[in-house]
């Protein structure tokens, strides 16, 4: 009896560790908000008709494709990834997982999520997921250890989560769904330079060039950043402007734009990790926030 239980143990923190390996490669946590962009561009396109299976299945696809770039993006990366504190412990640098099991649910990730969108929805849909896969995991990833270039590159799929949810309900493209592309296009430069600031000295040991001057942390840096907070927020009062949204989510909208350019003036004044972080999580809100009282505050 002992031993049953010992084994059943055993089995248990097994089976915890390979769910907690599986977290780690497909960026769970990142994974997650990219689908929750899908989302406001689903429930946008649908307009209040929408049945919970389909958006249960758009979820289910959009995490699927998604976490199928983020294995390929891993598995490119390995070499790399042991040389950085912040991804030194994950499955392909420890060798917890083989790249053989990476690569083979990287595939059953991609083909499942892509089918789904191709049965379920339409061919628009599993095409812009494919693209969003394709090119970051095989242009956008390689293109970080040779130019600033790549974080242009990387806007482009990381766009397209909300674009992919209202072209699965409608089926074409229209000026909503490249409003809400060109938010989360705008967006990613301050976010994800807020990040490569942060983590500057863990990328330069895997040799990712990642922030736009080639000294790093400088305040010609801190300025593109600035610039792309301040081309953000009109940007992101385009529904108010263009009747999608009301003054509601206007007046919210400007007020977060108001709050993330305070913290780019910051940035650029101090140049400091500490101003950076700051930025950073600011980012990680503002796009959630504007999105969220634009669906709700939708004409």
């Amino acid at each position: 009896m002992k031993e049953a239980q010992t084994g059943q143990l055993t089995m248990g923190l097994l089976l915890s560790a390979k769910l907690k390996d599986y977290a780690q490669l497909i960026k769970l946590r990142l994974s997650l908000l990219v689908v929750f962009s899908s989302v406001i561009g689903f429930l946008m396109a649908a307009d209040g008709s929408w049945e919970w299976p389909k958006l249960m299945l758009m979820i289910l696809a959009g995490l699927l494709t998604t976490a199928s770039s983020n294995v390929l993006n891993q598995v490119i990366e390995k070499d790399f990834d042991r040389l950085m504190s912040r991804t030194a412990d994950r499955p392909l640098p420890t060798d917890r997982m083989t790249v053989m099991e990476a690569l083979l649910a990287a595939g059953i990730f991609g083909v499942a999520g892509i089918t789904i969108f191709w049965i379920y929805f339409n061919q628009l849909a599993a095409l812009f997921s494919a693209v969003a896969l394709l090119s970051y995991a095989f242009i956008y990833t390689p293109l970080k250890r040779f130019s600033p270039i790549a974080v242009f590159v990387g806007a482009l799929p990381g766009a397209l989560p909300p674009l992919i949810g209202w072209v699965s309900v409608t089926g074409h493209l229209s000026i909503v769904a490249f409003v809400l592309f060109g938010i989360q296009f705008i967006w990613q430069f301050p976010h994800f330079w807020a990040i490569a600031w942060v983590a500057h000295d863990d990328y330069m040991k895997a040799g990712y060039k990642l922030l736009p001057s080639k000294e790093g942390r400088t305040r010609f840096s801190a300025l593109q950043i600035l610039f792309y907070i301040l081309v953000l927020i009109p940007v992101s009062l385009l529904p108010a402007w263009l009747a999608i949204s009301g003054i509601v989510s206007a007046g919210i909208v400007f007020i977060c734009g108001a709050v993330f350019l305070y913290q780019g003036i910051v940035l650029f004044k101090n140049c400091t990790i500490e101003s950076a972080k700051k930025l950073m999580f600011g980012s990680f809100i503002y796009l959630p926030i504007v999105q969220l009282s634009i669906y709700f505050d939708r004409i």
